[in-house]
């Protein structure tokens, strides 16, 4: 028999046969929010949300309410009101370039305060996903502190340091804090010089950083915190320049690093979000996808780096359009990108990565912060029928998954019959 509450399906063991879910730990939906607030004698773990537009959030609320009771139901509750994570702080700021930032959003993690340039609360991004799944698995208060505004490029706007002038098409191009008549330049972190490269990510790092400075103000009563992870969705404006395309990816390895160096944690994990036009082949994409710890070319990102191929998910529209503000396409990014987040977090085990600490110091993230895989239920793999099954991957051979259903059982299905996003998880765990 099914039972089902807002369409949320339990399935019996009579239904194993029909076909299958996910390898571990995380709920699939995720259950309603339980109302409660975290345990504040724990230190706030921080997670940095960074890129471009396609972060900054352009998803009309509107229209993922509509759909929410069906395919997000966690966000609303019995009587269709927004859900309310009282564990998860909702923060973000924006900088244009090193200017001072502004504070744009600091309240509880909802769908229903979202953001209108400050002035609404009808749109939201990938935060909301992010946040709702990082805040499933994490015991300890939370904090989604999104730092970016539009329209910039990694290879220029969001250079990192260490970043050094390069030659392309028989041009040199500006390194970190370099400009286009001193590509060599420093301009030691000063506009006086015109906008320089790396402008953007001095700005956003410098936002963040006076976020945690006065910690108290975005979470009140926190007793400190920890930078748990960092996500990044981006790469629209370099589609448009020759330079910054060839070199994206290692210009996005070195964000990375950057980043980790920036703020003490240098193990935290991070999750980059492929833009959700582009299929694999296109040379962003590609690029986005290689500092995947899984594919072996960056062996110091195994384990603790994955990248999310959003194409699947993408409702149509392009990054540069916002995706025609489909609110479904930015819940089903932050979604994957929150998924993936909390499998590294569990899969670590301890979610090892260390981290500044308001009261100083290298801080390392206490396993019982994290919540064991086995306390966890399972997702609900679909096929395309529409058939569900909870089960676990055992491995994926020959073109098929072997899934263990929760009777014991095990039984290989072929990957053209699970629904897109099953797929998406599969690539994730290769």
């Amino acid at each position: 028999m099914i039972k089902s509450r807002k369409n949320r399906v339990v399935i019996t063991a009579a239904l194993v046969c029909s076909v299958l879910t996910l390898h571990a730990a995380i709920p699939d939906p995720l259950p309603d929010p339980d109302g409660k607030p975290a345990d504040m004698s724990k230190k706030v773990k921080v997670f940095i949300l960074l890129g471009q537009s396609n972060m900054l959030g352009f998803g009309k609320t509107a229209q993922v309410k509509a759909v929410a009771a069906e395919k997000y139901p966690y966000l609303v509750d019995e009587a269709g009101n927004w859900t309310v994570r009282k564990d998860v702080r909702n923060v973000r700021v924006m900088a244009s370039g090193n200017s001072p930032a502004k504070d744009q959003l600091n309240d509880w993690l909802s769908a229903g305060t979202g953001i209108d340039g400050g002035k609404g609360k009808n749109q939201i991004g990938p935060e909301i996903g992010i946040g709702y799944y990082v805040g499933e698995v994490v015991d300890a208060p939370v904090m989604i502190l999104k730092a970016c505004i539009g329209n910039r490029s990694l290879g220029w706007d969001l250079l990192p340091p260490g970043t050094e002038a390069y030659e392309h098409g028989g041009k040199l191009q500006a390194g970190y804090r370099g400009t286009g008549d001193n590509p060599k330049g420093d301009t030691g972190g000063s506009m006086k010089d015109g906008w320089y490269a790396g402008c953007q990510y001095d700005g956003d790092t410098a936002a963040a950083k006076k976020v945690l400075e006065n910690l108290d103000k975005y979470y009140p009563g926190a007793k400190g915190y920890e930078v748990a992870g960092f996500c990044f969705w981006q790469g629209a404006k370099d589609g448009g320049n020759a330079a910054h395309k060839a070199f994206y990816e290692k210009n996005l390895v070195q964000l990375i690093k950057s980043l980790r160096k920036d703020f003490d944690a240098p193990n935290a994990p991070f999750v980059v979000a492929t833009l959700g036009h582009e299929k694999k082949g296109a040379q962003i994409c590609d690029a986005q996808l290689a500092v995947d710890g899984t594919t072996g070319k960056y062996p110091e990102f195994k384990g603790n780096v994955w990248t999310f191929y959003s194409n699947p998910v993408c409702k149509g529209g392009s990054a540069n359009s916002h995706y025609g503000g489909n609110g479904e396409t930015y819940m089903n990014v932050g979604e994957g990108m929150g998924k993936l987040m909390a499998e590294l977090l569990i899969s670590t085990g301890t979610a090892t990565s260390s981290g500044s600490s308001a009261s100083g110091g290298a801080k390392t993230i206490n396993t019982g912060d994290v919540k064991r895989a086995t306390d966890r239920g399972y997702r609900i793999w679909t096929d395309i029928g529409g058939r569900k099954l909870s089960a676990s991957l055992l491995e994926v051979k020959d073109g098929k998954a072997v899934l263990k259903a929760n009777n014991g059982s095990t039984m290989p299905v072929p990957l053209d019959k699970l629904s897109d996003a099953d797929n998406v998880y599969i690539d994730s765990q290769r």
